[in-house]
This record gives structure tokens, sequence and C-alpha cells, in this order.
């Protein structure tokens, strides 16, 4: 079943095309990663689908039901976030989406239903900057969860960190999308961790894309190219 359904969407900055005629169904529960050069478009099709970006043409279409604003995204790590004068109570909470000042018990319950799960509620009255980069990352991403029961956005979710660390992010998500059944949509430069995790590849670049399996995307023009073909099959 499609979650969200892209019917030859378009985005533009100023009258600058970014990203052309894009046909693509996310289903329910499946683990997509998008990969691809600088610029190609990945970014701003993660805006478009959170509605933060209104497509030039086309149409973002959701389920029935489900609304872009019950997404869990994860945003790519900047300067400003790693320093964010926050305690990681703070930065967790403020993941559920409500404009009420205090949190409600059900809310409290979320909160450290998801703290635990990725084990870091012995964090809760720690400073968010003064923690290593893979705790923050670990911190963000309940906040994510406490936003949604159903789909994750990631934006390159393991830039910056040390190998064992991204190891341990790559099998939280996993986790999250097996045994929490999220749907995962995940942008990376790591192709083979794409290659690795992923159900499903959508490969944007400069002029065309892909979509299809990872045996598939092996086989393409683009996976042979940018993947090395059957040899990682």
């Amino acid at each position: 079943m499609a979650l969200i359904t892209c019917d030859n969407v378009s985005f533009a900055y100023e009258g600058r095309t970014v990203l052309k005629d894009l046909s693509l169904t996310i289903e329910r529960g499946e683990y997509l990663c998008i990969v691809g050069e600088n610029g190609s478009g990945k970014s701003t099709l993660i805006k478009g689908l959170l509605g933060l970006l209104n497509p030039s043409a086309g149409k973002i279409t959701y389920e029935k039901g489900f609304l872009n604003t019950a997404i869990g995204y994860l945003p790519q790590k900047t300067e400003a976030q790693k320093d964010f004068p926050a305690s990681v109570w703070e930065v967790v909470s403020s993941g559920c989406h409500d404009l009420r000042l205090f949190t409600t018990k059900k809310q409290q319950e979320k909160i450290h239903a998801q703290m635990e799960l990725l084990g870091i509620t012995g964090l809760k009255k720690r400073s968010f900057a003064d923690l290593s980069g893979g705790q923050q990352q670990r911190v963000l991403l309940a906040r994510a969860l406490c936003a949604t029961q159903t789909m994750l956005l990631l934006d390159e979710p393991v830039a910056g960190l040390d190998p064992l660390v991204t190891r341990e992010m790559y099998q939280i998500i996993s986790m999250l999308h097996r045994e929490q059944n999220l749907t995962v949509v995940m942008i990376s430069h790591d192709i083979q961790a794409a290659l690795h995790h992923g159900d499903r590849i959508l490969h944007l670049s400069h002029g065309e894309s892909y979509l299809g399996t990872v045996e598939e995307y092996l086989k393409s023009p683009l996976g042979m190219r940018f993947a090395g073909g059957d040899d990682h099959v």
C-alpha cells in the first residue's frame, strides 16, 4: 500500500529546476534509500515530502488519514544543532507535536519509551551540547520517533560519525524498521550501506534517475557505474 505517491513531481528554486518529473511511490513498511551526487535533488525531495517545499509541477498525495506532519524527521547535522543549549529530555520531548506548555502523561510515557529504546535514558538530564556525536544522533532519533508511529525520514544520519558508531546507528535504524514496523526513507552517500540495508534504491542524478530493488539497481547503468554491479549482490 502506497503511503506517499509522487506523480511527475518537479521542484525549482528561483525558476531553476532542481528535480524534474519524478514519479515515486513509498510503500508502507519499506526501507527506501536515496543516493546520488550532491545537487541532484535528494534533500529537496525530502523537503517536498515533509511539505516544506511545494512542487513546481506534479502532485504529492498521501495515504488517507496520513499527514506529512506525522513524519519523524532527522535532518542533516549542523554546527548550530551540535551546540544546542538544552537538556536531552527537552530535545527529545520537542518531538511531540503539541502547542501546550507542558507534556501530558501519555506524552511523557512515550518520551521515556523512546529514550529507553535507544539506550539514552541515563542521559536525560545531560546537556545536549556536551554529548558525543553518536549520543547526539540517538537523541535526535528519539525526538523523531516521538513525532511518528509510521515513518522516518533520515537525511545523512551517520555523517561525521566514526565507523563503530556508524555501524551502531545503521543497526538501530534497521531494528526500528524491522521491530517497530516503521517505514524508513534514508538519504545516504554510503552506497554500500544503502545496498545492504535498503529494500529499494532511488538514485537521483543530474538528468536521470533510477528506482528499483537492490538487485535491479545493481544491473542498471547507474548501479553498474556507481556501485560496481553484480559483484555486490
